[in-house]
């Protein structure tokens, strides 16, 4: 579990140097994130509030990777290929999602099971693949949104500068 979560993080390093925004960059987070999803998530369970504690880390997740994408600064290549580089925030936002689930995997096997256990009671969640789903869909929803987020921004930014007209060589008139 750890080494599959370092891995996530060391991905973040890849995004922070600047890289085209083909489709090796786009499919290498999406491939990371359904492998931990094969190895974790066993299944969905949809009894008592399942459902509200994966939606709300569908949403939570999301929400990252909305700002992450948003945080993603691009520019258009010599070609007109978009360039992306992941910045502060947008490093942030993901190092700050992985870290968090994976402080509660630890938190949850190294001493505080049964406080989530009794939260688990309290709010109607029927158990640990719950938890499970819940984080493992967090993280997927962060990374499709900012992939999303980051391929729209990108190909607006190749539309354009398709769009644009044609930079005249210096000493030459227009």
């Amino acid at each position: 579990m750890y080494v599959i979560n370092a891995i996530l993080v060391l991905m973040v390093l890849r995004q922070v140097r600047e890289h085209q925004l083909d489709l090796r960059a786009l499919a290498v987070p999406v491939l990371a994130v359904a492998a931990a999803a094969v190895f974790f998530l066993h299944s969905v369970p949809g009894g008592g509030s399942d459902i509200v504690l994966e939606l709300a880390g569908v949403l939570a997740g999301a929400g990252m990777g909305a700002v992450g994408g948003l945080a993603t600064r691009l520019r258009t290549g010599a070609d007109g290929r978009p360039l992306g580089r992941a910045g502060a925030l947008a490093a942030g936002m993901w190092i700050g999602g992985v870290g968090a689930r994976m402080a509660f995997a630890f938190a949850a096997t190294h001493g505080a099971g049964p406080a989530i256990g009794r939260f688990s009671v309290a709010h109607q969640i029927t158990g640990s693949d719950a938890w499970v789903a819940a984080l493992v869909m967090m993280a997927l929803a962060d990374v499709l949104t900012r992939l999303v987020v980051v391929y729209l921004r990108g190909r607006s930014l190749a539309v354009a500068w398709a769009g644009a007209p044609a930079p005249v060589p210096a000493g030459i008139r227009a």
